[in-house]
């Protein structure tokens, strides 16, 4: 196949799947291409050593990559957003002859506004596109701190959701990444025949192992990634320093919008038991890991999130470490039926303090279980190569409608 991978974000910016994807595309024979954007995620500022221009072409190995300018924002204001994933899209749709030889566009679908070029070109000239949904719309932008209720957040809804409707009965394929999102997206207008569910994952199955067990204190509760309004670090905060007397410590690995705002939360508190740290390069994740006890994956307390799987809960897995989540729904029921670490309610001080405690009670014989059953659920359900064979299985399988103009 001709593959053209669809991002507005690519690396170096912290989002390994295109990337990933499209590797494994051309170690398997395939002819892959990138459109993309400049690196600016997730502070929302250009990365050094580069400067936004009409066009930009560089090379990731062998793999040809074209990045385009946006207006580049990540901030908590709802229209100065939309505007930076529009301007991606319509880029993107200035470089019409960068994807005229596809036969099928993959998109990463995050936002969703990246997939409105692979929706225009099938409209025009049926090239087929899947779209790999990675955050459901409206719901993540509806239950975001940049829209709340009222009549802008219906407004919003209703235009999003009939174009949403067409983007998935038009896509060749359609990928979810939890199986309440797949059950959402079928329910919302993808045909169920063209829709599956593909876990995201974090690395290959056979280099994951369990990692030794610190015993003793303090347990060091570690949260690696965005630190953004959605992930609910405020409550951990807030929980982490009333269990300070059980020998907890809260260690805040990255950066993100709300960074600031919650290092005034550990100031105002005297949180002495709450440390921030720089953001990790992937390749050094080992490091922070390494130091780790417990991991804690979280999210507000939204519907949307209920279906879905953030990707840094596939990579506490595959670092062999317990987890201790708050995200309710597929990921909760996932820690609780496999034994994977300690759940407790979002945005819920007391509810996350008491897991907090029971994490810091919990014997290294415990922990040692809970790792070991990570590695068995990760090599299970979130290995690379098995995700990246029902990738291909898909691309493939829409590529052959190239041309077909009978997609509804």
């Amino acid at each position: 196949m001709r593959v053209l991978v669809l991002s507005q974000y690519f690396a170096p910016e912290p989002v390994p799947i295109p990337l990933e994807v499209a590797e494994s595309l051309m170690a398997r024979g395939h002819s892959v291409r990138v459109l993309t954007g400049f690196p600016n995620y997730p502070a929302g500022a250009l990365y050094e050593g580069y400067r936004q221009r009409r066009r930009h072409r560089e090379q990731h190995g062998a793999l040809e990559i074209l990045r385009i300018p946006m207006i580049i924002d990540h901030s908590q204001n709802v229209l100065k957003r939309m505007i930076n994933y529009v301007s991606f899209a319509l880029s993107a749709l200035s470089v019409r002859r960068f994807s005229k030889d596809a036969d099928v566009v993959y998109v990463y679908a995050t936002p969703m506004t990246a997939g409105i070029p692979a929706w225009i070109w099938w409209l025009m000239f049926r090239v087929p596109y899947v779209l790999h949904v990675q955050d459901l719309w409206p719901d993540s932008v509806l239950g975001s701190s940049m829209v709340g209720e009222g009549r802008a957040a219906r407004l919003i809804g209703r235009v999003l959701s009939p174009w949403l409707r067409s983007m998935y009965r038009k896509a060749a394929a359609v990928i979810g990444i939890a199986p309440t999102m797949v059950s959402t997206l079928i329910e919302r207008g993808s045909p169920a025949v063209t829709t599956t569910l593909v876990y995201n994952w974090a690395g290959d199955a056979a280099d994951v192992v369990a990692r030794p067990v610190r015993d003793g204190a303090p347990v060091r509760v570690v949260y690696a990634g965005n630190v953004g309004a959605m992930q609910d670090l405020g409550t951990a905060i807030r929980a982490a320093h009333a269990a300070k007397d059980a020998g907890v410590h809260l260690e805040i690995v990255g950066d993100g919008v709300a960074r600031e705002d919650l290092q005034a939360v550990a100031r105002d508190l005297g949180a002495e038991n709450v440390s921030f740290h720089e953001p990790v390069p992937r390749d050094r994740m080992p490091e922070v890991y390494d130091r780790t006890d417990v991991a804690l994956v979280s999210l507000k307390d939204l519907p949307v999130f209920r279906g879905t799987i953030p990707s840094k809960f596939q990579g506490v897995l595959a670092a062999g470490l317990p987890v201790l989540t708050t995200v309710q729904g597929d990921v909760r029921d996932f820690v609780e039926a496999h034994g994977l670490g300690f759940t407790a309610d979002a945005e819920d001080v007391a509810a996350l303090e008491s897991s907090l405690r029971a994490a810091a009670a919990s014997s290294a014989e415990e922990r040692e279980r809970m790792a070991a059953n990570a590695v068995r659920a990760y090599q299970a359900n979130f290995a690379r190569e098995s995700g990246m064979d029902r990738i291909e299985t898909v691309l493939v399988e829409a590529s052959r409608r190239k041309g077909v103009r009978n997609n509804e």
